[in-house]
């Protein structure tokens, strides 16, 4: 490729808006170009980048006897209607009406068009397994669109869904499907951890996240430094605490703390500490209020409350809701003398003694509150999250947290979909059985932006060999200099001949600029 017919414009200047240093220097590199916020073009150098991406992920899916198709990115509302997923995936679901009124989606995702398609062509378990994946535009309506194609509206993705007749060939697929993505994110010379995750919106009993090591990631991945046991912060699991045994129950005592309602305000009056108090949180599932019992370090994980609740919809109780359920304001919550209401606790408030809550009453908090004697806890859970200084709960030894990059997921989704749009086969003994399912995304994008968080220095990118856009940048220094010249076409032309891909900046401008772009 000659640089002087390529679309390419650089900047030394850093965008004003661009947070992260992917977004950057793939804007003064003249690899994207921003269309509206989260929506992006991408230009000859950075489309070379991401069809090596493509290509890596092809390989390594048909390596593994998955089919590459594709589907439409327009999916009719009845497909979502009937999974139940029309009313509950929220505002990130991008919908539309035809002009007859029909109601469409863009698709985020695509369960429902694979399941449809599957259970109209397969009858008989003599068509299973099967390993079905595309290499697609996929659309979410972020609230906030962010870090340039790390996190947009509009960005492609490959997703993979898997077809068995029982669990363990589900198990066998997500195994595969494991291993390839190990070999993919390798292939593309990314440093990365896979990690448990919670399965969120799209489901299933278990999920892996493959996660990017990177400072600039906007997920928390929590791996003990003696086991193999990895998770995302969101997953990870925390342990009931031990508490010293003998302590005395004392008698409760209702205090004045005068306009304290944050944990730190009232611990400075009462001269607690915050493990010595315990914050009421209300919460509505599916509209059903739900007190949820935290200590006063600890913050109540929703991913693993909203698991617990079955509820389609979890959120915060406003301070209206709050005052007519506890009878009292925002701040002064308490779990003593509520009715109506189911009350959880999570692990680290089991056997904890004397503590301090709120009194459901403006201005007024408890001390000596003890479970059992006081009022009764339904159900003890792991509800929060995860801190720095918790054991393994593996072996329970030392935890690390870094920060991460999601650019894969694998989700064994059992019957779910399935289920929802009768996606049946028959066995050897002519029963109708559900099909189980698993599905596998990687974002074809992110892993591009992804590789430049891991690999930039002062002046630019440091592409990975395997997915570089060129694999020799020949630079002639003086476009007027027949020898020059003439070496650099020498070069360039037995580049070509090799098999290798060559570019040269045959352009007439200085040797400073050139530099500076070949280092961009």
């Amino acid at each position: 490729m000659r640089l002087s017919g390529m679309l390419l414009h650089t900047t030394r200047e850093v965008p004003a808006d661009a947070e992260v240093i992917s977004h950057q220097l793939m804007l003064r590199a003249g690899m994207i170009r921003q269309v509206a916020a989260g929506i992006y073009m991408i230009l000859p150098m950075g489309y070379k980048v991401l069809k090596k991406v493509e290509n890596i992920i092809r390989e390594e899916m048909d390596r593994a006897g998955a089919q590459e198709m594709l589907m439409p990115a327009l999916n009719p509302a009845e497909l979502w209607i009937e999974s139940g997923r029309w009313n509950v995936y929220g505002k990130e679901l991008i919908r539309l009406k035809d002009r007859r009124g029909r109601d469409f989606c863009l698709g985020p995702t695509h369960e429902e068009m694979f399941t449809d398609l599957i259970r109209k062509e397969i009858r008989s378990y003599r068509s299973l397994p099967l390993n079905l994946y595309q290499i697609q535009t996929k659309f979410r309506d972020e609230y906030r669109p962010r870090f340039g194609i790390m996190r947009g509206r509009e960005f492609l993705m490959k997703d993979a869904y898997s077809f068995d007749t029982d669990d363990e060939g589900a198990d066998a697929s997500y195994k595969s499907m494991y291993e390839a993505y190990t070999l993919i994110f390798k292939r593309c010379g990314l440093r990365f951890r896979a990690v448990e995750a919670d399965s969120g919106p799209i489901g299933g009993s278990v999920s892996n996240e493959f996660m990017v090591l990177a400072e600039s990631g906007e997920d928390e991945i929590v791996h003990c430094v003696a086991c193999d046991y990895a998770s995302n912060v969101t997953k990870a699991e925390t342990l009931e605490v031990d508490y010293p045994a003998g302590e005395q129950s004392r008698p409760m005592e209702k205090v004045h703390t005068p306009e304290m309602k944050t944990v730190d305000e009232v611990c400075r009056f009462l001269k607690v500490t915050s493990k010595e108090l315990v914050k009421t949180m209300i919460y509505l599932a599916d509209d059903t209020p739900l007190a949820v019992l935290v200590r006063g370090d600890h913050m109540v994980n929703e991913a693993k409350l909203l698991n617990f609740s079955g509820a389609q919809e979890l959120k915060m109780a406003d301070s209206a809701a709050i005052q007519k359920i506890t009878g009292g304001p925002e701040g002064f919550s308490g779990p003593v003398g509520l009715e109506g209401i189911k009350v959880i606790a999570d692990l680290a408030v089991k056997g904890l003694k004397n503590f301090v809550t709120g009194a459901n009453e403006n201005d007024y908090h408890l001390l000596s509150v003890n479970i059992g004697r006081d009022f009764e806890v339904h159900d003890f859970q792991d509800l929060r999250l995860l801190e720095a200084d918790d054991p393994c709960p593996r072996c329970g030894s030392t935890l690390t947290i870094e920060k991460g990059i999601e650019v894969g997921h694998v989700f064994k989704l059992g019957t779910k979909y399935s289920q929802a749009l009768k996606a049946t086969f028959q066995d050897a003994q002519g029963e109708e059985k559900l099909i189980i399912m698993g599905c596998y995304g990687i974002g074809v994008g992110r892993s591009m932006a992804a590789a430049i968080e891991q690999n930039h220095d002062e002046d630019g990118i440091i592409w990975p060999m395997p997915i570089a856009p060129y694999h020799v940048y020949i630079l002639p220094v003086s476009m007027k200099d027949g020898e020059v010249l003439s070496a650099a076409e020498d070069i360039y032309s037995a580049c070509i001949e090799a098999g290798l891909e060559a570019i040269i900046d045959d352009r007439d401008e200085r040797a400073g600029v050139k530099f500076k772009d070949a280092d961009l």
